[in-house]
């Protein structure tokens, strides 16, 4: 005992050991698992046994006296136990639990409000049926009937609307900013990397999917960072789910190509690169992000080719490989080999080039990032003479070229409109350019990019768009049908239609007004807790 008063005084003694007695009796601890649901993992149960461990080994010094040692570890691993037990209770609250997925739903209905059906007009007074996990009727009130066993939710002086849909986004790929270990965005060991795919790292888990979807995003296209010229392949997603597989509805759903010179290596340094990290040089210029773009592309045609021969022929042959010379080098054959076709041998994947392959062929899309004139021009030129199926991104800074854009009759992904004009362009250039687009007859949709912890804001930004000239009926296509439209799922979501999944949300005001709270979100026919790690510290904290 004197040793153990030696490091402490009697009260600091006095709060330790009520700390340690609150801790011990926390919920979590003599609760054990059945506080977590039946969806809790053994991962989860790993962590909460390291950290009980922790506490009894921490318990062991404090009985040896060795007090001052321990404080920090006890504070930590008492935090990390707590945090752990309010993230688990978090994602169990946006999450249904196994029985609840497989039993029937209890169809809903949502009766009384104003309709933003997006392709068929507003309705007032009026009512959707939702039912396994569908829309089954849309229409005027007093014409919709309900089912007998439905739940009817009274919604007058509301606004019910389809579930936004953010057409690029990071969700998933980055939690902290400045924590490294939780950032996936871009692979940058190279500037081509089409064969990377979104899925492979996409973290279901991740805190900013709940804080988006508390503000009627249900959808999400989540893309890499544009630290390469070609990034890799997007994935659709839904903002609910009880793991990563549900929530993934799209896989590969298109490709990230980014002309622009953040892509340029310099000093190996650029396009993403932690600064000093060495790495090759080229390209430095635009100029040779145009020639390795193109040279990409046509090993991935000549890929195809062989491909297709070896399919055709079971097996490649020196002739079906397209060799044309019985004096190849060994090096040039170490090269052919490399595109995927082994000289006289057999035929030889290469994931780098066979992901191309569908982009090529036009059965998916390109998503082609470019923000100025001049960079839009030449991406286009390399699309035209690849035949690419293209969605325009970005392209803030080309007012001067507005009806040419509107000649290659593509869709438009614009932004970030909040993004600071140039110097040479007016202050309202980038606010106005989606209803510059529109009036032009491009079909246009709006993103978060860039900024994934705020990405609940997405509907500000057709807000401020209608502030500047976009039509108002316009900016609600631009966050709901267009984007699926542009992605090959408006047969599913986009817009208040029977027969589409019941992604719907009800708010009390304009949803493109930041003044609106959102009410009620249901995915695929479900409603989801209006649950985030923000409400629950804004409920711990807030005074009472």
């Amino acid at each position: 005992m004197k040793k153990l008063l030696a490091f402490s005084s009697p009260k600091k003694l006095l709060a330790l050991g009520s700390q340690l007695l609150a801790f011990m009796s926390h919920k979590n601890v003599v609760q054990g698992h059945g506080s977590l649901g039946p969806d809790f993992s053994p991962g989860c149960e790993r962590i909460e046994h390291r950290a009980v461990t922790r506490i009894l080994n921490m318990m062991a010094l404090f009985a040896e006296g060795k007090l001052a040692g321990t404080l920090i570890v006890i504070f930590a691993a008492v935090s990390s136990l707590h945090l752990f037990g309010q993230n688990t209770r978090n994602q169990q609250a946006a999450r249904p639990s196994a029985q609840q997925q497989t039993a029937p739903a209890q169809p809903i209905v949502l009766r009384g409000g104003k309709l933003l059906t997006i392709t068929h007009g507003t309705i007032n007074n009026g009512a959707v049926v939702m039912e396994n996990g569908k829309i089954a009727a849309v229409g005027a009130a007093a014409s919709v009937r309900a089912p007998g066993n439905a739940r009817v939710i009274d919604v007058t002086g509301m606004t019910v609307y389809p579930g936004l849909i953010d057409a690029e986004s990071h969700l998933g790929l980055t939690e902290i900013s400045a924590e490294e270990m939780t950032n996936d965005l871009v692979e940058t060991s190279d500037e081509i990397m089409p064969h990377m795919h979104v899925y492979d790292a996409f973290h279901a888990e991740s805190e900013l999917i709940p804080v988006t979807r508390i503000n009627g995003i249900t959808n999400a296209i989540v893309a890499p960072a544009e630290g390469d010229s070609v990034a890799g392949q997007d994935s659709f997603i839904q903002l609910a789910g009880r793991n990563r597989d549900e929530m993934i509805l799209g896989r590969d759903v298109a490709l990230e190509i980014t002309f622009s010179g953040q892509q340029r290596r310099q000093g190996g340094g650029g396009g993403g690169r932690p600064g000093g990290q060495q790495g090759p040089r080229f390209p430095e210029t635009r100029m040779g992000l145009a020639a390795q773009l193109r040279q990409a592309l046509l090993d991935a045609q000549d890929y195809a080719r062989r491909a297709a021969a070896a399919e055709r022929g079971g097996s490649r042959s020196s002739a079906e490989a397209g060799a044309d010379s019985q004096a190849s080098s060994d090096q040039q054959s170490s090269e052919e080999g490399q595109r995927g076709g082994a000289r006289g041998g057999a035929f030889k994947r290469d994931l780098k080039l066979e992901a191309l392959v569908p982009y090529l062929q036009g059965r998916k899309p390109v998503v082609l990032g470019a923000h100025q004139a001049d960079e839009v021009l030449t991406a286009m030129d390399i699309a035209h003479e690849f035949n690419l199926k293209v969605i325009l991104n970005h392209v803030e800074r080309t007012e001067n070229i507005l009806d040419q854009l509107a000649a290659y009759k593509v869709s438009v992904i614009v932004g970030p409109i909040y993004a600071a004009p140039g110097s040479e362009q007016r202050y309202d250039a980038i606010f106005s350019l989606p209803a510059e687009l529109v009036k032009r007859g491009v079909k246009i949709a709006f993103a978060s990019y860039t900024d994934t912890h705020n990405a609940r804001n997405l509907p500000y930004a057709a807000g401020y768009s209608v502030a500047y000239g976009l039509p108002y009926d316009e900016a609600l296509k631009a966050l709901t049908i267009n984007p699926a439209e542009m992605f090959g799922v408006a047969d599913q979501l986009g817009s208040l239609d029977v027969g589409k999944t019941a992604n719907l949300v009800v708010a009390n005001g304009d949803p493109l007004d930041v003044k609106t709270d959102v009410k009620h979100v249901f995915i695929a026919g479900r409603e989801v807790p209006l649950v985030s790690r923000q409400t629950e510290l804004r409920d711990q904290y807030w005074p009472k």
